[in-house]
């Protein structure tokens, strides 16, 4: 989770790169608020992010704040109890929790602190979570090595891995996490590749440590998942400050909480 207060009026407009989680952002602002466009279609106010967002921007001006929180597929698919919301481009999150998303916009906007707001909202996720059946753990299994792989894995190889066929692999994953193996890698791939751009590295050497084909095949996949090229993604603001936000917490080994507002 992280949270984020914009406090100069101003005007935001910030290309949301694909991450491999399934992103809630939180609208707390007064007001307006942050309005959402991918491919012609708008939302205003809180959204579902799935995996492949496309060309996505955050627009707004003025003083505000949001409430940003990044969720494991596998998590996800409890949560918001429908594969449809992973995958997807954006959804409302009032189309996905009914009026219980704005009792929790109204919970979260009354508290008195961000770490308050982290409280909150981890108790809403869990209890959530828990209310849902998880996922098959030979998909969790595969989603996890397709991660810790940084998205360099044969899929054959996972069904073996889990002692399923190919054809039951394809069929379970993509239902219960709206994506198939394939393409997660590829996400996976991606969110090292976009990284790795963000860092100041050349877009040769990364095409080659993440093992793309070549350059061009780089520039092929960026543009599949952003609409952006390797030269725009490694300038992305939204990259710039994933340290900031979700350092590594180095007693867990994953993503932690940020109270600070960049």
């Amino acid at each position: 989770m992280a949270g984020f207060r914009q406090r100069v009026t101003a005007l935001v407009d910030i290309a949301m790169v694909a991450h491999p989680s399934v992103t809630l952002i939180v609208d707390l602002s007064e007001g307006d608020g942050l309005v959402f466009d991918s491919h012609g279609r708008h939302e205003r106010g809180t959204v579902v992010i799935g995996l492949l967002p496309g060309n996505l921007r955050a627009t707004g001006r003025g003083l505000g704040e949001c409430l940003q929180i990044r969720l494991e597929p596998v998590a996800a698919a409890a949560v918001l109890g429908a594969s449809t919301e992973l995958s997807g481009t954006m959804v409302s999150l009032e189309d996905v929790w009914g009026r219980d998303a704005t009792q929790v916009e109204d919970r979260l906007r009354a508290a008195a602190s961000w770490d308050e707001r982290f409280t909150i909202a981890t108790e809403i996720l869990a209890r959530r979570q828990a209310a849902r059946p998880p996922v098959d753990p030979e998909v969790a299994h595969i989603w996890r090595r397709t991660l810790a792989s940084r998205g360099r894995v044969r899929v054959d190889g996972l069904a073996d891995e889990v002692g399923w066929s190919r054809k039951r692999l394809w069929s379970r994953f993509r239902s219960q996490l709206g994506i198939t193996p394939k393409r997660a890698a590829q996400l996976v791939r991606f969110d090292h590749a976009a990284h790795l751009l963000s860092a100041g590295h050349a877009a040769a050497s990364v095409a080659t440590e993440c093992g793309y084909v070549d350059q061009s095949h780089l520039h092929r996949e960026v543009k599949a998942f952003t609409g952006l090229t390797p030269t725009a993604v490694a300038v992305a603001p939204w990259l710039a400050i994933d340290d900031v936000a979700w350092p590594v917490c180095s007693r867990q080994g994953r993503v932690g909480c940020h109270p600070g507002c960049p």
